[in-house]
């Protein structure tokens, strides 16, 4: 058998794709299906994304003790975070440990995208604690965390054409909430470069494009800053 990188490539996208547009089939209830959806996007992360990162539904919290919505999607550190909460069953994850919160939604549209905004705005305004590192050759400065990435992942659009204006100007409606990267499995998908424009690609491979996108500005974000647990810990004297 011969290998070919592209055929690798087009099967990976195609088996999410046809993954997704089985959940769509399979399951008439909206609560059921977005539920489905999710678990399709959360188990490709899991199996693609390098084991430094964890991906989970989850809520994520700050040492004021304030809590984000829930999240359909966290991805945060798994090395160096020292600690993930689980109660009642659900995922809380402390905020400096975060790197990108992404929605999964079986359509895209212009009310999905605000409220994926909305979603992404709650955690943004979470306080992130940061301390100095101490290591063999002294104190490193304590790292100004990095911007949290916020993202949508769908299968269809609900424009005519999927990828046009529509979806750039509903992208650019929002500063706090803004989404960086996205994909609509079956047409394209998003990504915001460094001047905050929002870029556009249709057609091709777009769940393995997405993928690679969303590692690459992972790897930018290097890692998370040392996290502050005595201001978690103050929690307990309370």
């Amino acid at each position: 058998m011969r290998w070919s990188v592209k055929l690798v490539l087009q099967s990976m996208h195609e088996d999410i794709e046809h993954r997704l547009g089985a959940v769509r089939r399979s399951f008439q209830h909206p609560g059921t299906l977005g539920d489905a959806s999710e678990t399709v996007w959360l188990d490709l992360l899991r199996t693609y994304l390098p084991h430094r990162y964890s991906a989970a539904s989850a809520h994520v919290v700050d040492s004021k003790g304030k809590f984000s919505e829930q999240i359909d999607i966290v991805i945060f550190d798994r090395q160096y975070t020292p600690f993930i909460f689980h109660f009642a069953g659900k995922a809380i994850v402390p905020a400096e440990g975060v790197y990108a919160v992404l929605e999964a939604k079986q359509s895209i549209n212009a009310a999905q995208i605000k409220y994926a905004m909305q979603k992404v705005g709650t955690v943004r305004a979470l306080k992130r604690t940061t301390l100095d590192i101490p290591t063999a050759g002294g104190l490193l400065k304590a790292k100004k965390p990095a911007p949290i990435l916020g993202g949508l992942v769908t299968l269809e659009s609900d424009w005519k054409p999927p990828m046009g204006n529509p979806l750039q100007k509903a992208l650019n409606a929002n500063s706090r909430g803004r989404l960086d990267i996205g994909c609509v499995a079956a047409h394209g998908m998003f990504v915001r470069d460094v001047a905050k424009a929002v870029l556009i690609t249709k057609g091709g491979k777009p769940a393995a494009a997405f993928l690679f996108e969303l590692i690459s500005r992972l790897q930018e974000l290097a890692t998370v800053p040392r996290i502050d647990i005595a201001a978690y810990a103050r929690w307990l004297r309370n």
